[in-house]
């Protein structure tokens, strides 16, 4: 999950979800807007993670966020249930407003050859646990609660006390400081409440990885700094 702040599912979640869903006859839709087209280091976030859906969402990567453009993938038997109910009426049963937008379908179309041709799948698998080992070097901080992330997605979430990981007043907007800091310093990183958040390019270089992490360092000093000054630890 992105925006709720980089929550990766703890080990065996989906499998058991799984089993329940197969058991009451429940579709699997799985939703790969932020996870898709290699930001986990695979096609799809659900081959990370050993997913078998039913349905999937995508857009975003599908054209590179160059021109907006989305798809629905589903399973043989699903299609196979739609083409039974659309020749009852004699045309296909289902569509979408913009659907084969010609200049949107043309760039998605250059932008999966991009992929392949530059190996992107590749080169995040290459540069992505330099990301992870980086963030989870500050779970010593004394502001760092938690450190969650997979693949180019990472996430630290701020706390006033460590050990008890209780979080800060949402009031006094702990995140958007750190945030503010980052951008500060050259690094334009999102705050997801007070969780810090890195979901860098896919072509992202080590020494751009690595002047991230020095960034996003001094920007928890300062942070600290001026929580304690203002008697919020």
């Amino acid at each position: 999950m992105g925006t709720g702040g980089i929550l990766v599912p703890p080990r065996t979640y989906f499998e058991k979800i799984q089993a329940v869903l197969k058991r009451h006859d429940v579709l699997f839709i799985v939703d790969e807007v932020i996870c898709g087209f290699g930001r986990l280091g695979d096609m799809f976030g659900c081959q990370t993670f050993g997913l078998k859906p039913d349905i999937i969402t995508m857009a975003k990567g599908l054209s590179s966020g160059y021109l907006p453009i989305s798809a629905v993938l589903v399973s043989e038997d699903i299609y196979r249930a739609c083409l039974e109910e659309s020749s009852k009426i004699g045309v296909f049963g289902h569509g979408f407003t913009y659907s084969g937008h010609p200049v949107c379908a043309a760039v998605a179309v250059e932008a999966l050859k991009i992929y392949e041709e530059t190996d992107i799948l590749g080169q995040v698998r290459a540069v992505a646990p330099l990301l992870q080992e980086g963030l989870r070097g500050f779970a010593g901080h004394p502001l760092v609660g938690e450190v969650r992330g997979i693949g180019l997605m990472g996430g630290l979430e701020l706390v006033k006390d460590k050990a008890a990981k209780t979080p800060f007043p949402p009031e006094l907007n702990l995140g958007l400081f750190i945030e503010r800091r980052c951008q500060e310093h050259g690094a334009i990183l999102r705050a997801l409440g007070d969780t810090l958040t890195a979901a860098p390019p896919l072509i992202i270089e080590p020494s751009e990885i690595e002047q991230i992490l020095r960034i996003i360092g001094r920007a928890l000093d300062e942070t600290y700094d001026h929580a304690s000054a203002e008697g919020w630890l």
